[in-house]
């Protein structure tokens, strides 16, 4: 996998990436990561900017590093900034599933007056389709539209392993959600990613994520193949 030094330290953005995949499950909890040597032949960067990456991860509490033991991971659990509750994918994590995404399109859309999205983002976004597959089957089919300028030319070379964390590198900061629940069909390309009969009524989640302005910034919709496994929310005891 490659990393772009115009994105920023080599050793953060490596950083991150091995979080990502200890939140979901990639390396699971009280099993070792990859030793530094396949991480450097991995990312083809050098030792340090490998140690620096996992020193972080040590400080951050989700890694144990042992001489002559290699690299555990001692927690999957991380500190949600934007909520109280933990994520939906860390519960499934956390209950022994195993999370992966991908991304599936990227390009930029053009808006028309008419469309819905138009008064939230003007005459063009950027639409970027992602899955979700739980126990390496397709769950969840994402579709996000952002208000992100980005060019045509560099459109094949983005990498996204935590939305939020490219909106935050392209200097878009959220403070809040608001979620919205109904049940509905499919597109007929989505229930067909998803392996579902076309027509099918499933989960689909609306999401308007917003910045400290009140401004939309991402606009979201998610179908999700409950058969495979319920949607779940958790509320702490101060949460009203």
């Amino acid at each position: 996998m490659n990393v772009n030094r115009k994105k920023g330290p080599l050793y953060l953005q490596i950083k991150e990436i091995l979080k990502d995949r200890i939140l979901h499950g990639v390396y699971a909890i009280n099993t070792n990561i990859p030793s530094e040597p396949q991480l450097e032949t991995e990312f083809n960067v050098s030792k340090i900017t490998i140690r620096n990456a996992i020193k972080e991860l040590v400080q951050e509490g989700y890694l144990e590093k042992k001489s002559g033991k290699g690299t555990k991971v001692i927690s999957n659990v991380s500190n949600a900034r934007l909520s109280k509750g933990k994520r939906f994918t860390e519960i499934l994590v956390e209950e022994g599933h195993h999370i992966t995404k991908k991304v599936v399109n990227i390009k930029k859309l053009p808006l028309s007056a008419e469309t819905p999205l138009y008064s939230l983002f003007g005459e063009q976004c950027l639409q970027i389709d992602r899955v979700y597959l739980l126990d390496h089957e397709p769950y969840i089919y994402f579709t996000h539209y952002l208000l992100v300028d980005i060019a045509e030319e560099e459109l094949n070379d983005i990498q996204i392993n935590s939305l939020y964390r490219f909106l935050e590198e392209n200097n878009i900061r959220l403070e809040s959600f608001r979620d919205e629940f109904k049940v509905s069909a499919a597109p007929d390309h989505i229930s067909e990613t998803l392996k579902i009969e076309k027509h099918t009524a499933i989960l689909k989640r609306i999401r308007r994520s917003i910045d400290e302005e009140g401004n939309v910034l991402e606009y979201s919709e998610g179908y999700y193949n409950t058969d495979k496994q319920n949607y779940i929310v958790t509320y702490n005891e101060s949460m009203q």
